[in-house]
């Protein structure tokens, strides 16, 4: 249809085609010449990815990152996992904070990832960061915020951060011998169990049964709920300390009866493992080493994976 004329309007209207969907708009003109011109421009930002529907233009990136955070995020991730977005968030807005929808394009998403190249951020962080940019476009997509996702036209540079770590009994020994007790404690836990390192922080004995020798996790990564064997290692160790329980029903708490943070938790782990003269060690290679281990033994790929709660 093109170029038209419409009996109930003086202006000439436009007709085209964005994504298979049939767009009627007004040239606001009179003038043939002049609307002929527009939609020739019409037409080049089509063409060019530069053309965005009415709503993309009144919507911006706070809107988008809010509604996210609210609808998405903080419904289907768990807490530590909404907080990282939260943090993601927080660095993309310095940059994409004061843009309209319409105004994130693959150009600024491009430029975005150069300028936290050229900061220094690692390869996994810029990914996690634009990768939920990316995502919550696309629930913009649903929520017919925007037409498409700019991100269709970006390559992201992939990390090639992959360390597979795992520790031996000897240097498990000499990070025993370095650890504090409490953290000597959970140290055997993760080698024995597998469990990551907030489902540990947050284990209650009302989730351990010693007299089945199993611990259930109720909130996992993947928000489903897991049953973990007890060896006889952790069981003894659960046996004993649960002796003398602290009120808060933490397993492993803090000395205030609180659940230890994370950052203590790292923090007192660096200082165990330089001790130990194992600084290119992870708090994570603990889960790892717990598979390897299951593996060199013989045990079943299958009952790996569901034992570590992987989908």
């Amino acid at each position: 249809m093109g170029l038209y004329k419409r009996n109930s309007s003086q202006f000439y209207w436009m007709s085209f085609r964005v994504n298979s969907r049939r767009i009627f708009e007004s040239t606001e003109t009179t003038n043939k010449k002049m609307a002929e011109k527009i939609y020739a421009k019409r037409l080049t930002e089509i063409t060019e990815g530069k053309w965005f529907p009415n709503e993309a233009r009144k919507r911006t990136f706070e809107e988008v990152k809010e509604r996210y955070m609210a609808e998405h995020s903080k419904i289907y991730k768990t807490f530590n996992s909404s907080r990282r977005d939260e943090g993601a968030f927080k660095c993309l807005s310095n940059i994409f904070g004061s843009l309209m929808l319409a105004e994130i394009t693959s150009a600024k998403i491009s430029d975005y990832q150069s300028l936290r190249i050229r900061e220094g951020v690692k390869p996994a962080t810029i990914l996690r960061e634009l990768s939920i940019l990316r995502h919550a476009i696309n629930l913009a997509v649903q929520w017919e915020w925007v037409e498409k996702n700019p991100f269709s036209k970006v390559k992201l540079e992939q990390p090639n951060n992959k360390i597979e770590r795992w520790i031996t009994i000897e240097e498990e020994k000499r990070l025993l011998d370095a650890s504090l007790p409490w953290l000597k404690d959970i140290i055997i836990f993760a080698l024995n169990t597998g469990m990551r390192q907030d489902e540990i922080l947050s284990l209650q004995w009302s989730q351990v049964d010693l007299f089945r020798r199993t611990v259930s996790l109720l909130i996992t990564k993947n928000k489903e709920k897991r049953t973990t064997p007890l060896n006889q290692t952790v069981y003894e160790l659960l046996k004993d300390n649960s002796k003398v329980r602290h009120i808060s029903g933490y397993v492993f708490p803090s000395q205030a009866g609180t659940k230890i943070d994370a950052s203590n938790l790292l923090k007192t782990f660096y200082s165990a493992r330089k001790r130990a003269d194992l600084e290119d060690v992870r708090f994570h290679d603990l889960r790892h080493t717990f598979a390897t281990r299951l593996v060199q033994a013989g045990v079943d790929l299958y009952v790996v994976k569901e034992l570590l709660g992987h989908k």
